[in-house]
């Protein structure tokens, strides 16, 4: 049961992080590329002179684009994953647990670790 409930809250958690990305951009903070003393940081290395930046711009936007659609499907594999083992759960009694029930939540679990790992960066 406890797997049950990670598994809900995880899903619930992807569902609602995924809403609020599909609005809208992730900002990255700007980094100082000038070197003050006693800052720390670094300098980002020089781009590579041979590729255009505006190719380099628009690849970064159909990544930007391939990534939100993969988290969009994968959540949405997780609320019918999830939906499926409540349905599942709901057919058991406290004295019996299929193993598909267990096989499942174990897949969801995986399943939303990989979405929230994606989800950091």
């Amino acid at each position: 049961m406890r797997t049950l409930r990670i598994a809900i809250v995880g899903v619930v958690l992807v569902i609602g992080a995924s809403g609020g990305l599909s609005g809208g951009q992730i900002v990255q903070p700007m980094q100082d590329p000038i070197q003050r003393p006693g800052m720390g940081g670094h300098t980002p290395p020089d781009p590579d002179p041979t590729l255009d930046p505006h190719r380099a711009e628009m690849q970064e936007k159909a990544r930007s684009v391939d990534r939100q659609k993969r988290l969009v499907a994968d959540t949405d594999k997780l609320l019918a994953l999830a939906t499926d083992l409540k349905q599942q759960v709901d057919k058991t009694n406290q004295n019996i647990l299929s193993v598909d029930v267990i096989k499942k939540a174990d897949e969801i679990e995986k399943l939303a670790h990989s979405v929230k790992e994606r989800m950091k960066g």
